[in-house]
C-alpha cells in the first residue's frame, strides 16, 4: 500500500514537471523565434547550422532547468497552501468520526493561503461545536430522564396494579385511571422541558433576534391563563406600559413569561392576587410578576433556578423542577437579569430586565 502511494506521488510529480516543461518550452520557443527573426531582419545576420544547433541545445537545457525550478516551487506552494490545510481538515474529520467532538482546526495564515480554506475551517469548527453540543444534549437527556422517570413510573405501576384488583368500584377505577393519566402527562411534560433546557444549555448557534412589542407579548401570554385565574377566582392587576419594544428572540422569551405565570397561579391560593407590570428605561425593559402565594424561605430561594429543585413539595405533582432553570438559561442567553424577592406566607416577586437593543 505504501509502495503504491510512493509510485503515485512520483507519477504525479512527473506529470507536473512535464506540464511545466511543455509550457515553458512553448513560451521560450515563441519568444526566441520572435527575437531571432527580428534580429535577423534588422541587422541582416545570416544564421548557420552550427549557430542554430548551439542555440537549440542551450534553449533545451534552459527550459529543462526552468521547468524543474517551477515544479519545485509549485510543489512547495501546494504543500503549504493546499495539502497542509486539507490534511488538517481530514485529520480532524477522522477524529470526529471516532467520537471526539472537541477537535478544532486552526485557521491558516492569510499570507499565501486561499481565504476560502479559512471559510471552510470556520464552517467545520462550527459544525464540530454543534455536534459536540448535540452529543452532550443526548448524554444529559438520558441521564436526567433515567433519574427523574423513576418516581412517575413507580406511581403509574402502583395505579396499574390497583386497576387489576377484582371487584373494583367504578369510583376507584376512575381515580386510579386518572392517576395513570396524570403520571404519563407529567412524564411527557418533563421530557419536553428536559429537551428544551439541554438544548439551551449546550447549543451554541441561536436564531437571529428580531424587534417586537414586549408589552403585547406579555399580555398575550397572560391571556392564555384566563381560565386558570377565573376558576381559582384570582384577581389580576396590571400596569403595562404600551409600546415597550425590545430586540430579542420572541419564542425564547415566551417560555419565560409562560413559566413565571404558571408558577404564580400554581402557588397562589384561590381568592389571591397576581400583579403584572411592564415598563421601560433608556436601556432596559423591566417585567415584574408579583403573587400573594405561599412564598419561600431564603434557603429555598437560593436554589430555585437549579434543575429539578422543588422547594414546595406540596406542588411537586404539578411540576418537575425545570421551569425556573429554563427561565434562568433563557435570560442568560439574552444577557438579561432575573431576581426574586419572597417572604414565606406572603408571596413572591420575580423581576426580569431585558436589554432593549
Amino acid at each position: 500500500m505504501k509502495k503504491c502511494r510512493v509510485i503515485k506521488s512520483v507519477l504525479q510529480w512527473l506529470n507536473h514537471y512535464l506540464i511545466f516543461f511543455l509550457l515553458v518550452a512553448f513560451v521560450i520557443t515563441c519568444c526566441t523565434m520572435l527575437f531571432v527573426s527580428t534580429l535577423r531582419d534588422s541587422l541582416g545576420i545570416t544564421l548557420t547550422d552550427a549557430n542554430i544547433s548551439l542555440a537549440a541545445k542551450a534553449t533545451f537545457w534552459n527550459v529543462a532547468l526552468l521547468s524543474l525550478i517551477f515544479t519545485i516551487i509549485d510543489a512547495i506552494r501546494r504543500k503549504l497552501t493546499v495539502e497542509r490545510p486539507i490534511k488538517n481538515i481530514t485529520d480532524a474529520a477522522e477524529k470526529i468520526m471516532q467520537g471526539d467532538f472537541s477537535v478544532r482546526v486552526k485557521k491558516q495564515s492569510k499570507f499565501g493561503t486561499d481565504e476560502h480554506f479559512n471559510r471552510v475551517i470556520d464552517c467545520f469548527n462550527n459544525m464540530a461545536e454543534e455536534l459536540g453540543s448535540v452529543e452532550t444534549l443526548r448524554t444529559d437527556f438520558i441521564a436526567n430522564v433515567s433519574h427523574e422517570m423513576k418516581t412517575p413510573l413507580a406511581v403509574m405501576q402502583n395505579y396499574a396494579s390497583l386497576l387489576q384488583t377484582p371487584e373494583l368500584s367504578e369510583e376507584d377505577r376512575m381515580a386510579y385511571a386518572k392517576g395513570v393519566s396524570d403520571g404519563s402527562r407529567r412524564m411527557s411534560e418533563m421530557m419536553t422541558n428536559i429537551l428544551k433546557l439541554n438544548r439551551l444549555e449546550n447549543q451554541q448557534i441561536y436564531p437571529q433576534t428580531t424587534e417586537f412589542d414586549l408589552s403585547e407579548q406579555v399580555c398575550a401570554c397572560l391571556l392564555q391563563y384566563e381560565n386558570v385565574w377565573e376558576q381559582a377566582e384570582i384577581d389580576i392587576e396590571t400596569d403595562i406600559q404600551e409600546g415597550v419594544r425590545v430586540r430579542a428572540d420572541a419564542e425564547l422569551l415566551s417560555l419565560v413569561w409562560n413559566n413565571l405565570f404558571s408558577n404564580a397561579f400554581k402557588f397562589t391560593e384561590p381568592g389571591g392576587c397576581v400583579s403584572i407590570s411592564v415598563c421601560a428605561t433608556e436601556h432596559h425593559a423591566i417585567v415584574e410578576i408579583r403573587d400573594t402565594g405561599c412564598g419561600m424561605t431564603p434557603e429555598v430561594g437560593a436554589h430555585i433556578f437549579e434543575k429539578f429543585y422543588q422547594g414546595d413539595n406540596s406542588h411537586s405533582a404539578q411540576g418537575n423542577g425545570l421551569g425556573l432553570a429554563l427561565v434562568k438559561r433563557v435570560i442568560d442567553i439574552m444577557q438579561g437579569e432575573i431576581s426574586v424577592e419572597s417572604t414565606l406566607g406572603a408571596g413572591s416577586v420575580f423581576t426580569v430586565k431585558i436589554r432593549r437593543t
